[in-house]
């Protein structure tokens, strides 16, 4: 089986752009947010979600100046 073939993950990498990587990061996001609220906010889930928050911004700024 495919990314492309899980049925919520499929439409996602239709519609986006053509970047695997921020695709995954997006997905990532998507199952970081409700992981966090199952669980509880507490240091580890806050630490995820910053380093999520930063290794997005990061890449989008490498995009941006590639």
């Amino acid at each position: 089986m495919r990314l492309e073939d899980v049925p919520v993950v499929g439409p996602l990498l239709a519609a986006g752009a053509d970047d695997r990587t921020f695709d995954a990061l997006l997905v990532a996001g998507a199952v970081l947010i409700p992981l966090i609220g199952a669980v509880g906010r507490n240091a580890v889930t806050t630490a995820f979600a910053v380093a999520y928050i930063l290794v997005f911004l990061g890449y989008v700024a490498y995009n941006g100046v590639r």
